[in-house]
């Protein structure tokens, strides 16, 4: 009883003792919620094409330019291409290379969380993709396996890592013009811990012509323990380069 007396002997002093408790409490899990940036719209502005050249041949190109926040703070930009052989209709395999110039100083970078330090990272990248594609009514399917060899180099030091990726895609045609792209990906790294992110993907998109096409979509980007919000306009042009 003694021990209660003196608890509630002062309960002004002690609520105010409470909530500057609760203050600072609240303050902790708030602060580095607002250094990891998961509360910004980061924006992904993005260009694919597939040229035919010979019947079964293709060549893939690719530009993605990304960015922390809408409409600035640069996070990375991202070069690849690749050679497609149509196994047939329905399969296709790809041997590629990518370049990828990565600024992770903005503290919502998991390279940051990494311990990675420094503000720029180059990485060349070499790539295996297969794609099977099959149809559901009239919903396109599409399975996408890739394997990846990475070849970092940071500031003050280079490593070679390996990855495996695998993406689902659904596509619904809603009128001859318009359709709605579904896609759900993981990432698996070949060494140290296994997840590496999952991205989920939702977009609306409009044929502008019978070679080009446009896609407004959004990306929740999910790392260990952290999410991104991705706003994506991606242009694509598919021109057929053989001769006639």
């Amino acid at each position: 009883m003694g021990t209660l007396r003196i608890i509630f002997k002062h309960p002004i002093r002690s609520g105010r003792l409470y909530g500057l408790l609760l203050i600072l409490f609240f303050c902790a899990f708030q602060l580095p919620a607002q250094q990891t940036g998961e509360d910004k719209w980061g924006a992904w502005y993005m260009y694919f094409g597939t040229n035919q050249v010979a019947d079964r041949w293709s060549i893939h190109s690719e530009a993605q330019f990304r960015y922390y926040e809408t409409l600035g703070n640069f996070n990375q930009m991202l070069l690849r291409t690749g050679l497609n052989y149509d196994i047939n209709s329905d399969a296709m395999a790809t041997l590629g290379y990518a370049y990828i110039d990565t600024d992770p100083s903005f503290e919502d970078s998991p390279l940051v969380d990494d311990g990675f330090a420094g503000n720029k990272i180059l990485e060349h990248r070499i790539f295996q993709q297969f794609i099977l594609r099959d149809k559901v009514w009239e919903v396109l399917i599409e399975h996408r396996y890739r394997l990846e060899q990475r070849f970092l180099e940071f500031e003050d030091f280079s490593e070679t890592q390996h990855r495996a990726r695998y993406r689902l895609q659904l596509t619904l045609p809603l009128t001859s013009t318009f359709f709605i792209n579904l896609y759900d990906e993981v990432f698996l790294n070949l060494q140290d811990e296994i997840f590496g992110q999952n991205r989920l993907y939702g977009a609306f998109g409009v044929h502008i012509t019978e070679n080009s096409s446009l896609q407004l979509g959004y990306l929740k980007n999910h790392f260990n323990g952290i999410n991104f919000d991705r706003l994506q306009i991606g242009v694509f042009f598919n021109p057929d380069l053989r001769k006639k």
